[in-house]
Parts: structure tokens; sequence; C-alpha cells
């Protein structure tokens, strides 16, 4: 794989060239110093990727030439990760690992242990310092698909709201959590195929209050062991992402 990825979003579906925005120009050329005649790849975060050859170095309007397309191959299931937001910079270092695991959609959550608070404009420059997180990843992983950062919502409304997956699962800690292994060997019993959409809810330090464990239960959600150590909630996550990735990719 090349070193050289740039993201664009090219107004044309079959561009014969294309000009990168400054900020993508700017990495590509100062950062890592990619030169005339360098292949790059284009890609627009829905899986359309661009091979191409830089025809123009400039810094704040690189242009590409492009080869020829190519189209990626989703991978045949979604996940999505409902994550309680976590202190520090801990919520830049997961959308990073969830975006190198190719996690679908990612809610950030506020519960009621959440000890972080957004609102307005702070709300905005977070989400969008994520999807950044999203994109450096990206390019860093040969990911061409983006995920999803959806709006900051509290838990109990997106517990509600939560419809249309094979699997709801959430995170815990309490006796008689069954393992993953053993939820996706009863949906194939019961449903006789592979669950396409599944749903992880993590929690803040301190976990879920009982309330809402109670809530998430009363909601289709099924309560996983992560094992018998307390993980910290980015822990969690991408533990939590990477045996569901690998049990689907070997289902």
């Amino acid at each position: 794989m090349t070193d050289f990825r740039v993201f664009c979003q090219p107004a044309n579906h079959e561009p014969a060239e294309i000009t990168l925005s400054a900020d993508e120009s700017h990495h590509l050329v100062v950062v890592n110093r990619a030169r005339t005649g360098d292949t790059v790849v284009a890609f627009d975060g829905r899986g359309t990727e661009w091979i191409c050859e830089l025809v123009a170095d400039k810094k704040s309007a690189a242009t590409l030439k492009v080869r020829f397309a190519q189209k990626a191959r989703p991978l045949p299931y979604e996940l999505t990760l409902g994550q309680a937001l976590p202190k520090g910079q801990f919520m830049d270092a997961i959308v990073r690992k969830a975006t190198e695991l190719g996690t679908t959609r990612i809610v950030p959550l506020q519960s009621e242990r959440t000890q972080v608070h957004l609102d307005g404009e702070r709300q905005d420059k977070k989400t969008e310092k994520w999807q950044t997180a999203a994109l450096e990843a990206a390019k860093q992983c040969g990911n061409p698909w983006l995920p999803e950062i959806a709006p900051l919502q509290t838990a109990s409304a997106f517990m509600e709201s939560a419809k249309g997956y094979d699997l709801k699962l959430i995170a815990s800690l309490q006796p008689g959590a069954k393992s993953l292994k053993a939820a996706l060997a009863a949906f194939v019993a019961a449903q006789s195929r592979t669950p396409r959409k599944i749903l992880w809810l993590i929690g803040p330090e301190g976990d879920f209050t009982p309330a809402e464990l109670s809530q998430a239960k009363s909601c289709g959600f099924e309560a996983i062991t992560l094992g018998p150590l307390v993980l910290r909630c980015e822990t969690a996550a991408i533990y939590a992402l990477s045996i569901a990735s690998y049990e689907l990719q070997n289902a």
C-alpha cells in the first residue's frame, strides 16, 4: 500500500483530476513530503478510491491526475459504538481505534456518571475534533470508509431510540452476563444466520448506574462480559469492538 493517502469529495464521480483542499494539500506536500510523480490514493470516506499521480505539488492546492478508480467492498457486518464520554483525551483515542477496526458509527453519550459536559460551541468543536481523528486514522490504516460521528445525546434517549440492530449489547460486570460467543451462538441458532448489525454500549468511568443498566435491559440490550477484570472505559471499547470484529469475520 502506498504511503500517501488523502481525503477528498470531488463533485464529479468520475474526475480526471482532483484538486485537494488546503489542509489536505499541506499534509500531503509539507508533512508527508510527496513530490510530483508520486502515487497518491485519494478516498472519499464512502468506499471509493482514486489511484492518482501527483502532478502539481502546491502546498495549498495540490493537483492529482486520476489513473483509475476502484470501489472497496464493505465489511459484511456493521458495528456501532455507543460510548459514554470518558475524561480527558480518551474519546479521541477511542475514535481512532474504532476507525481502525472498521466501526460504522460512533455515538458519543452523556450518561448519569459522565464527568464531561459539553454544550453549544464546545460540543461542535469536540465533534469536529473527533471527525478529524477518524480521518487521520483512516489515512494511516487504509480504511476507505469513514465512520459516522453522531451528535452527542443522553444514554437514556439513545437506548430508547436504538432500533434496527440484530444484537444490542452492553458491556457488564454484573453476575449473569454472558460471553459474546454465547450471544452470537444463540442468535445464529434462533435466526439461522449471523448477525449483520451489532450495537455495543460502553459505560463511562464508574460504569452505568443501576437505573441505566435496568433501562438497557428493558430496551433489549444483552449484558455481555468482557472478562473478570475491571477495564478502563477506553480499553473496554476497543476490546469489545475487537472481539466482535474477530467473531464476525470468522463466523
